[in-house]
């Protein structure tokens, strides 16, 4: 098997940089990453990215409250339960993660999970019929917080799995080609099915959501496939409170990941404007259910887009270059929206474009984490991913509501406005981050 080119590492900060080549020799020794891990950690992905093309937070939950509910700060409970659901959980489950023989049944369970909730989610609106009901807002939260709950663990499960089987430099040609084949795999069912299921005026959500849940079933299904070898690591016995502490002497032992902890934070405020890009674009521009497809493919052509450049450079160049690029190129969705959606010309049909811009917020978690594989230690990557992901959620959980709120307030430019303004202090902030496979005296 080819051997991967020898990687200089190190940082500043004088920690053992984790991704030395004598980490990558030793993986490299037990476990063939190419071509059967790399090929099913692809599918995997894949398959996952076929399913979440029909639940985009950006677009298809967003309309689905606009249904059940109806004003603004109900869409920005939304990015509450996302992050929360990304950040405690994971947290909580980081010890037992990390001290998994094998993470491959860890990560099976998490995604039939994902997929049964789904399930359940579509039996609701079977029930329903879809119509409003006044408790139907608080079932359907509860249903999504448990789904982001178990999603969160999954993330940092697939995360460890892809420090633990994939190279340092091909996680960003792993990127690359999952969000590639994954492009036309979900475009291609979307383009075929959600044509029949959306509408002007409706959404046959019953047969979005079970197909949904039917994907990441076929996930978990995958991911038991990998070929892994045992972890022999300690289980970590913190306790609740334990866990928030050794999360708290991460960032305040290692400066290098406290930098990308507070750039992820400010990163994380793009997220409170999801669920409000598709409301800016139907209330003003009057459109109907029927562009909702056109703009979930867009995202997703946005997103493959952007991640194989993104992918090659971060193989060659390091992911600090390319987390910097992706940070500047965030500002542009919320901008572009407040123009396009003044227009009532042409702003309609051009208005796709905001979502292919909003396609680059998934490279950019993506990047985020291979970032923090190369900082941490591998016994310790799950704390860091953990951690990492408190800081994406703290500004999202604590602020969404308010951003909900003002919408219906101050209006959609003074708060979109102010995003941006936040993802261009992270980008100053990000200029200090070192390349963790460059030697830094």
């Amino acid at each position: 098997m080819p051997t991967s080119p020898p990687l200089e590492s190190g940082v500043s900060s004088g920690v053992s940089p984790p991704d030395s080549q004598e980490t990558l020799n030793s993986v490299d020794n037990e476990i063939d990453p190419l071509p059967k891990n790399f090929g099913l950690m692809a599918l995997y992905q894949v398959v996952m990215r076929t399913g979440w093309i029909f639940k985009t937070e950006t677009i298809i939950m967003p309309a689905v409250i606009d249904v059940i509910a109806g004003p603004a700060w109900v869409r920005g409970c939304l990015p509450v339960f996302n992050r929360f659901g990304q950040s405690i959980p994971p947290l909580l489950a980081s010890g037992w993660v990390r001290a998994k023989v094998r993470k491959k049944y860890a990560l099976a369970t998490t995604s039939f999970l994902m997929g049964i909730t789904f399930w359940a989610v579509a039996g609701l609106w079977l029930v329903t019929g879809g119509q409003k009901q006044w408790w139907m807002p608080a079932v359907f939260l509860l249903f999504y917080a448990i789904f982001f709950a178990s999603t969160g663990v999954n993330m940092l499960i697939s995360s460890t799995l892809t420090g633990k089987l994939i190279l340092p430099n091909r996680r960003g040609r792993l990127m690359a080609v999952s969000n590639t084949i994954g492009v036309i795999s979900a475009v291609g069912c979307a383009w075929i099915l959600l044509q029949k299921w959306l509408t002007e005026d409706s959404g046959n959500f019953f047969a979005i959501f079970a197909f949904a849940g039917s994907c990441f079933l076929a996930a978990g299904a995958v991911s038991l496939l990998f070929v892994e070898q045992r972890d022999t690591f300690e289980p970590e016995t913190n306790g609740f409170v334990g866990l928030f502490r050794a999360a708290a002497n991460t960032l305040a032992s290692d400066r290098e990941f406290r930098k990308l902890a507070l750039v992820a934070a400010l990163f994380s405020m793009s997220t409170t404007l999801f669920p409000h890009y598709q409301a800016l674009g139907r209330q003003r521009l009057h459109l109907g259910f029927d562009v909702l497809m056109l703009w979930v493919i867009a995202q997703n052509v946005g997103l493959t887009i952007m991640s194989i450049p993104a992918g090659w450079f971060a193989d060659r160049y390091g992911n600090r270059i390319v987390l910097r690029s992706l940070l500047l190129t965030l500002c542009v969705a919320p901008v572009l929206s407040l123009v396009l959606s003044r227009q009532e010309n042409f702003g309609g049909a051009c208005y796709f474009l905001v979502f292919c811009f909003v396609g680059a917020i998934p490279v950019t978690l993506r990047t985020f984490q291979h970032y923090c594989l190369e900082l941490a230690p591998r016994e310790d990557q799950p704390r860091y991913l953990s951690t990492l992901s408190l800081a994406f959620a703290a500004p999202a959980v604590l602020t969404s509501p308010l951003i909900g709120a003002l919408l219906d307030v101050i209006g959609f430019e003074t708060v979109f406005l102010f995003v941006v303004g936040c993802l261009l202090v992270g980008w100053w902030v990000s200029r200090t981050l070192v390349e963790p496979r460059v030697v830094i005296d």
